[in-house]
């Protein structure tokens, strides 16, 4: 157990269970499947058994139930991507992000990619949301609007100065409609390459391929924006070299330009006007330097400034991360005022556009798309590193068990298992041991990476 000393603050209740918890039989046990999750904030339980067999002679090669564990269940990760949620998953989905973004720039022939793609054009673009009202904010000359210099923490960065004229009905059909905006964009920057090369769509997707990475981060505003690589290819993807007309600079040109040209109309509905929803005026589009060349926008950097956000969500905002259902609700989560009025005007808006489900995803803000993203060639998939982490975790059991490999053609055993659902979440004396472990595997990962930082003489960002 961690030392009595953190355990003084506990509320009664918790306490009392950390106390039944540590004076159980089953203590040890329940200890090590907590660590097994990494901490995991809310395991899935699960009931079931497994029986290896020799295929041949059927003798019994290996066997568990959950039977035996505490509580007759055995608890896994719940493979949550969002901090707010479960801090631990959440660091093993921002580093299989980070891996996927880094494969796609550097490449890593195990994730689909050659090194040579280091050689192609990249560009790490920000598109932003537009305004719908001026906020508080730091400029570069130190005063904001209202004529304060606001601190770095200040609660009201990002708020409007004026609510009563924010245009808080837009904000949240922006956020809605973000991701019709980046599929026009995906499409318009095709017809841009193709017209600044001199060739028809036809033909300069029979020469190149874009492929792209991104993530959505929200604002203080409370608005979207998209931080993207996009890759300039070879006709098969990743494994062939762009064409000598695709470069740099012909595809930062396109990618202005197609911000430029999205549009998506919303149509009027009872109070609410017309409108045409575009990409802001702000655009940051940066080529990637390789690492090491002293350049501040480096592979590296990139794929961790992606997966940093992968894992953040509305609540960054002040926002909640379930979702609301009605108004009342605001109050009684105390949510500040300026995200409680966005999220307000998704309720409102629900019964103009119901095809939009403002409602459903009010707690985001009325943005409803995925929050990474990837084009089918990028680089390699999430699920695929999650079977890559679950076939080793699979072969050290087996290893340990003296089990074969049933991968192998020689191989003569059949295995049978039966898992069923058994609940979730931990009682208030696992959280608090959940919460310790995780801690306590979070300082021991900080102490590797100063340590191998320090071994290759620099800065690991992201790694």
């Amino acid at each position: 157990m961690t030392d009595t000393a953190t355990m003084a603050g506990l509320d009664p209740a918790t306490l009392a269970d950390v106390l039944r918890l540590a004076g159980s039989t089953g203590f040890d046990r329940i200890q090590d499947q907590i660590r097994r999750t990494g901490g995991c904030s809310d395991p899935i339980h699960l009931q079931g058994t497994t029986v290896t067999r020799d295929a041949a002679s059927g003798q019994v090669l290996h066997s568990y139930s959950t039977d035996t564990e505490p509580g007759g269940r055995l608890r896994i990760a719940c493979g949550n991507r969002r901090a707010s949620r479960c801090p631990s998953c959440a660091w093993t989905y921002a580093g299989d992000t980070y891996h996927l973004i880094r494969a796609g720039l550097v490449g890593d022939p195990a994730k689909g990619t050659p090194h040579t793609i280091g050689d192609h054009p990249r560009v790490f673009a920000t598109l932003t949301a537009p305004s719908f009202g001026p906020v508080h904010n730091r400029p570069d000359t130190g005063r904001c609007r209202c004529g304060t210099r606001h601190p770095e923490d200040a609660p009201e960065l990002g708020t409007p100065l004026d609510p009563a004229t924010y245009d808080y009905a837009g904000a949240v059909l922006w956020n809605n409609h973000a991701s019709d905006l980046w599929r026009y964009f995906t499409i318009y920057l095709r017809r841009e390459i193709a017209k600044r090369a001199g060739l028809t769509q036809k033909d300069a997707k029979e020469q190149s391929r874009i492929s792209f990475g991104k993530v959505a981060e929200y604002q203080k505003r409370g608005a979207v924006h998209f931080h993207a690589v996009i890759r300039f290819d070879g006709p098969d993807g990743p494994d062939s070299p762009p064409p000598a007309w695709a470069t740099l600079e012909l595809l930062t040109a396109a990618i202005r330009a197609a911000r430029k040209r999205v549009a998506v109309d919303v149509p009027a509905a009872g109070d609410q006007p017309a409108r045409t929803l575009r990409w802001g005026i702000k655009l940051d589009a940066q080529p990637i330097k390789a690492f090491g060349d002293g350049e501040d926008i480096t592979e590296q950097k990139v794929a961790a400034y992606v997966a940093k956000y992968a894992t953040k969500a509305a609540e960054t905002t002040g926002t909640v991360d379930r979702r609301i259902g009605n108004k009342e609700a605001l109050v009684l989560l105390d949510v500040p005022d300026h995200p409680a009025r966005l999220i307000a005007a998704c309720l409102d808006l629900h019964a103009l556009y119901p095809d939009r489900k403002l409602r459903d995803w009010a707690h985001m803000l009325g943005f409803r798309g995925h929050f990474s993203t990837k084009s089918r060639r990028y680089s390699t998939t999430l699920g695929a590193l999650r079977q890559t982490r679950a076939d080793y975790r699979a072969a050290q059991q087996r290893e340990a068990l003296g089990l074969p490999d049933p991968d192998d053609e020689e191989a003569t055993t059949l295995t049978l298992a039966h898992w069923s659902y058994a609940g979730h979440g931990h009682t208030p004396g696992e959280s608090w041991l959940a919460a310790n472990i995780r801690r306590d595997i979070q300082h021991n990962r900080e102490i590797a990476r100063e340590a191998l930082a320090d071994e290759k003489g620099g800065d690991l960002d992201g790694a």
